[in-house]
């Protein structure tokens, strides 16, 4: 993409604001002494927000990746998916040893080893979006000569037959199958996406969202959600709505566009921090004794959403300024071993000076 367009930025940080508001009434919210009507419809909003939280993500990632895919060595693209292999691991492990500490929250845990295994290769964690996009790199590294007319719709049927259910379920692994289609179709289709974000108006934004309300009122009241191709297709026109939505917010409404712009340029922390404060929030909560009341389900969730947001930027600017920045980029640590290890070894096998005597 040319000089950094700012809609992208809008859109993710409109996603990572919505991952976060997810888990904070999953995992939070709907479990809490209290909780009643008002909770029911946060979660029932937030479900009809799925075809659009991941897959606006990854298209967004998809735009970014083609110089990475198609430089021509592979080296950019083997940097970026192993530093994000290496992130998903730091962070899992971190995950693993903090989440023992609040056994009733509700997410996966790894309590054994071949369960940690597990989440470390074929049963992804709620961090799973890491490994996803490792993989979706060697995918399209891969697929980068083979037609898009022959991509796309291949990338369709797996992410039909993932949404169709068929797909063992290992964590989080479907939802890996599901959401390749939206990154290659951001890789693939960037100038038409460009094109089409730079041409959206106030019409377009209200009309593809009154589509998409109407689509997922449709595939709810009917259960269609597992229904051959019903799931891509309409999150195809959630991320439409969202990049006409963003693009829009993005020229139009520069109060709100600068702090999501903000955001979304940091989601990286927030992604993988913020189940830790959520998770020792909800437990200090409840050992407090907290019990919801109508008001406070309306607005508490909001509220949770920018205080763990909060805790997690200002955890990573602590954790950057003591020096450890690579538990977020761990790839300069590795290359300063790696270039001393060559050091070492050039110094072992050079010739060693003849001394005096021998002269």
């Amino acid at each position: 993409m040319s000089a950094r367009v700012g809609w992208p930025d809008v859109a993710k940080g409109v996603c990572i604001i919505l991952v976060v508001l997810w888990h904070v009434v999953t995992k939070h919210a709907v479990g809490m002494p209290g909780a009643g009507t008002v909770t029911d419809v946060w979660a029932t909003v937030n479900a009809q927000l799925l075809p659009l939280r991941m897959p606006l993500f990854f298209l967004i990632s998809g735009m970014f990746a083609g110089r990475a895919v198609l430089a021509a060595d592979g080296s950019t693209w083997r940097r970026r998916a192993g530093r994000l292999l290496a992130v998903y691991v730091i962070w899992v492990l971190i995950q693993t040893a903090v989440l023992a500490l609040t056994p009733d929250f509700d997410t996966a845990r790894a309590e054994t080893g071949w369960e940690l295994l597990a989440q470390l290769t074929i049963s992804p964690t709620n961090l799973w979006y890491l490994l996803a996009l490792a993989a979706y790199l060697a995918v399209a590294r891969l697929t980068r000569d083979v037609s898009t007319a022959v991509v796309l719709p291949v990338a369709f049927a797996v992410s039909a037959v993932a949404a169709a259910g068929v797909i063992p379920d290992l964590g989080n692994l479907w939802q890996v199958a599901q959401n390749l289609l939206f990154f290659l179709a951001g890789l693939r289709l960037r100038e038409g996406i460009e094109r089409f974000a730079a041409a959206s108006d106030p019409v377009r934004a209200v009309g593809l969202g009154l589509l998409y309300l109407g689509a997922a009122a449709v595939v709810g009241v009917l259960g269609m959600r597992q229904w051959p191709g019903v799931w891509p297709l309409l999150g195809a026109v959630a991320v439409a709505c969202g990049v006409a939505v963003c693009a829009l917010v993005d020229r139009s409404a520069a109060p709100l566009a600068r702090p999501l712009r903000w955001i979304g340029r940091r989601t990286l922390p927030i992604y993988v921090l913020h189940m830790i404060p959520l998770a020792l929030l909800d437990a200090g909560l409840r050992t407090a004794g907290w019990r919801v009341a109508p008001m406070i389900e309306a607005i508490g969730p909001v509220v949770l959403t920018a205080v763990v947001i909060v805790i997690c930027l200002a955890l990573h600017a602590l954790l950057v300024r003591c020096g450890l920045g690579m538990l977020f980029d761990p790839l300069p640590l590795f290359d300063r071993a790696r270039s001393i290890r060559l050091h070492l070894s050039s110094r072992k096998s050079k010739p060693a000076k003849p001394s005096a005597s021998s002269s």
